[in-house]
């Protein structure tokens, strides 16, 4: 999988942030199962306790269920896998928004980059 992890951070929010993104974009979806404790570790190159943490922080959260002797599932609660979506777009907006004041762009100058942008290369003059 390689996992490049920031040191800032840490790594067992960082398996949970992964998972939360991994929902998000639909690669893991309602009732579908994570890897076992043991195999995500050694795929994120971690130790079990770590992953186990990440997931019971993300069941504690609701994003996940641990079935006794099965394994653990995304949640088939759709409102709440929602939320987790809504909850994770604002955040990258607002981190992006930040990041363009802080250039000293002016919220016209965001929009119109992101509208050229979201338009395509070739279609700068269309907006």
């Amino acid at each position: 999988m390689g996992f490049d992890f920031d040191p800032a951070q840490p790594i067992y929010l960082q398996l949970q942030d992964h998972i939360c993104r991994q929902i998000a974009r639909g690669e893991l979806g309602t009732g579908d199962r994570l890897p076992s404790v043991r195999e995500f570790a050694s795929q994120a190159g971690v130790n079990p306790n770590t992953v186990q943490r990440a997931y019971a922080e993300l069941e504690r959260q609701s994003i996940v269920t641990t079935r006794r002797g099965e394994g653990t599932f995304v949640t088939e609660d759709v409102s709440r896998l929602q939320q987790l979506q809504d909850r994770l777009r604002a955040a990258q907006t607002a981190s992006f928004v930040a990041d363009m004041r802080r250039l000293g762009l002016t919220a016209e100058q965001i929009l119109h980059d992101v509208r050229t942008l979201l338009k395509g290369p070739n279609r700068e003059h269309e907006a």
